[in-house]
């Protein structure tokens, strides 16, 4: 008797965007749910999306700095599941304005509150069934050179200084040039009568 695998495709982190998803500017930043750092830059990412609206897109990463927030761990694995469903981002702004309060049980009811369906999503959590993706943006970012969250990338380079408004709208000013120098000119072909 044959046993029939199942292949279950899982949406990774670093395919979910928001913002115009043809933008030629990425903003991706690498950071945790616990931190009140990260919180306060997720104001700001708001913000950028609503100045730059259509010419952006954001990415988050997770880098759980699990040796100051124990439950920043589990919170980015309920982040990923909740992906699954196409819920990622109301769950990425629940979990930071409830960052106190990550503990498992209050992520199935936070995950609820985002709107996902799934009776398997505490099943998952206790399981890390999304734990490699978690541990795969962490050791991304340690690749990338990230040491502390909140770190931002801008189309790949990452950003010097802190996570301000004014430090990340400069880096996005500068890479919005970059792609309108690399775009071909338009010509102009005069007919004739």
């Amino acid at each position: 008797m044959a046993f029939k695998k199942e292949v279950v495709e899982i949406i990774e982190p670093r395919d979910v965007f928001v913002g115009n998803p043809k933008a030629e500017v990425t903003l991706e930043e690498f950071g945790e749910y616990e931190s009140e750092v990260c919180a306060k830059a997720n104001e700001i990412v708001k913000q950028l999306l609503e100045d730059y609206d259509g010419r952006i897109r954001f990415n988050f990463r997770h880098f759980p700095l699990t040796n100051i927030h124990q439950r920043s761990l589990k919170a980015g694995e309920a982040a990923v599941a909740t992906a699954q469903e196409g819920k990622f981002w109301e769950m990425h702004n629940i979990l930071f304005a409830n960052r106190r309060n990550l503990g498992t049980t209050s992520l199935k009811l936070h995950s609820k509150e985002a709107g996902v369906s799934s009776k398997k999503f505490l099943d998952d959590l206790v399981n890390a069934t999304y734990g490699w993706q978690v541990q795969g943006d962490l050791k991304e970012g340690i690749d990338r050179g990230v040491k502390d969250v909140p770190t931002f990338f801008v189309n790949g380079e990452m950003v010097k200084g802190k996570a301000t408004y004014e430090d990340l709208s400069k880096a996005i000013e500068a890479a919005l040039k970059k792609v309108k120098k690399k775009a071909p000119a338009k010509t102009t072909v005069k007919q004739r009568a």
